[in-house]
């Protein structure tokens, strides 16, 4: 269940249809859960991919524009300096746990060597985007259960449905404000009275961070729930934004940096050891990888139209309604240990 459908309304702008990523339209969501014991009752694997698509094509030859924001550093990603560079996303975003990222690394790319044979041979290499949260509380993360060819099958299962939330795919071993966390998902439609059409702007997240006390119960009319403790690392999350707005990479940067307000929000500081990152795309313009011209021609929405300030609080709600989401829909589960994380609200 949704947070709406709790009572929680969050922002002025009305949600897409589905209240998904998978609003704008191309994009897709595709998820592998690990879920089951490793040798004894010690160990265990709790955690998962999460593939996102920004469009269902050959992304290496069809690009889009992309950048990303890092909040507060604490992360192992790849792929992000290209990105930061050439304002380009190549290949599909995947999300996993920290120790995860080197499989989902050489899984994906094995998925891209075998779709695209150009690559390496008559062509240049290619850029692969992954990002992390460190599951290491409920999943046993030195036992290193991702492997290639669960990226490949996060990819290959993607589709544009509603995507599924709470503790899956990457999110399976997630723990936000001392919670379940975990994946999360939310759209806003955005609109302007001189614009012949409406945008959408889509968030899914992957949370992972914050303790109890810095929840805001009151803010959302939540009653604070009992629970125990939980001795956490200060974790992380991964803000995931589309549109399909035609937006160049730099005001794409400037869009991924207004999703941190509603991290904010939420009641997020930005803790030391948490890795804050943002990933944004949009799907107006492709860049063809072997056009041979020499200018590129592409529109882009004027900063100083109305629009861009609308685009701003789309992003902002979004992502503070994605995370509350990734809390309502995560139910509680049980790791490594025998340690057990309630879903905020599965008492």
């Amino acid at each position: 269940m949704k947070i709406r459908e709790r009572g929680v309304i969050i922002g002025k702008l009305q949600t897409g249809k589905k209240n998904c990523i998978t609003d704008v339209e191309g994009v897709m969501v595709g998820q592998i859960t690990l879920d089951y014991p490793i040798n004894d009752n010690e160990q265990y694997a709790c955690t998962g991919v999460t593939a996102v698509l920004p469009h269902g094509r050959n992304l290496f030859r069809e690009k889009v524009p992309a950048a990303s924001y890092v909040i507060n550093g604490f992360g192992k990603t790849t792929g992000l300096v290209q990105v930061e560079e050439l304002g380009l996303i190549e290949s599909p975003i995947m999300l996993t746990n920290t120790f995860g990222v080197p499989s989902v690394t050489q899984g994906t790319l094995e998925y891209l060597l075998r779709t695209t044979p150009e690559i390496g041979d008559t062509t240049g290499t290619v850029n692969i985007v992954v990002g992390e949260c460190n599951d290491g509380y409920l999943n046993s993360i030195r036992a290193l259960p991702v492997k290639p060819q669960h990226a490949i099958a996060a990819i290959e299962n993607a589709n544009q449905e509603k995507a599924e939330e709470g503790a899956v795919g990457a999110g399976k071993g997630m723990v936000c404000f001392g919670y379940k966390g975990g994946v999360g998902a939310s759209s806003r439609v955005i609109s302007e009275e001189q614009s012949s059409k409406d945008y959408i702007i889509g968030c899914l997240v992957v949370s992972n961070f914050g303790n109890k006390d810095e929840f805001r119960f009151s803010k959302y009319g939540l009653s604070e729930i009992r629970q125990e403790k939980k001795d956490t690392p200060d974790g992380s999350i991964m803000i995931i934004l589309a549109t399909d707005t035609p937006l160049s990479d730099r005001q794409l940067k400037r869009l991924a940096k207004r999703s941190g307000i509603g991290l904010g929000r939420t009641g997020s500081h930005f803790s030391n050891g948490s890795g804050d990152i943002v990933i944004a795309f949009s799907t107006a313009n492709k860049i063809l990888h072997g056009s041979s011209n020499m200018i590129e021609t592409a529109q882009f929405i004027r900063d100083d139209h109305p629009l861009m300030n609308q685009l701003f609080q789309g992003a902002a709600e979004a992502a503070e309604e994605a995370i509350l989401n990734s809390l309502s829909q995560a139910r509680t589960t049980k790791g490594r240990k025998g340690r057990v994380v309630e879903g905020m609200f599965s008492q």
